[in-house]
């Protein structure tokens, strides 16, 4: 991912300045249409059987998924040109946002996968 929320900024700012900040237990991956450094990812899709999923990461420095995330839909939801990551399944804070290198259109039931290793986070 290559661009940090204003929310994930401020958790950053708050530990290097030896303020403990309230990490996230857990994160979820959600798909949209855009994106900003101030929200995250616009145009999250909703309904047609659409949920953030959880993601689970792996590695020392680069930090990538561990296991594929699949996002499946019943019914046609429109194309995303982005992935977000949050800090709850709904609602929550928005960490991070990128575009997809591809976008994906979901034109009926069907499953959008990203395979394991495929999406990474860096310190950058």
């Amino acid at each position: 991912m290559s661009s940090l929320t204003d929310y994930a900024k401020n958790i950053l700012t708050r530990a290097l300045c030896g303020r403990a900040p309230v990490l996230p237990t857990a994160v979820f991956l959600g798909l949209g249409t855009g994106g900003s450094d101030p929200t995250g990812i616009s145009g999250e899709a909703v309904g047609n059987g659409y949920a953030r999923q959880r993601v689970v990461f792996t590695g020392t420095g680069v930090q990538q998924n561990a296991e594929s995330v699949r996002f499946t839909f019943t019914a046609a939801a429109g194309s995303f040109s982005h992935v977000g990551l949050f800090d709850a399944a709904s609602g929550g804070n928005a960490l991070t946002w990128s575009p997809l290198t591809t976008s994906v259109a979901v034109a009926g039931p069907g499953t959008v996968t990203i395979n394991p290793g495929a999406f990474t986070m860096t310190g950058d």
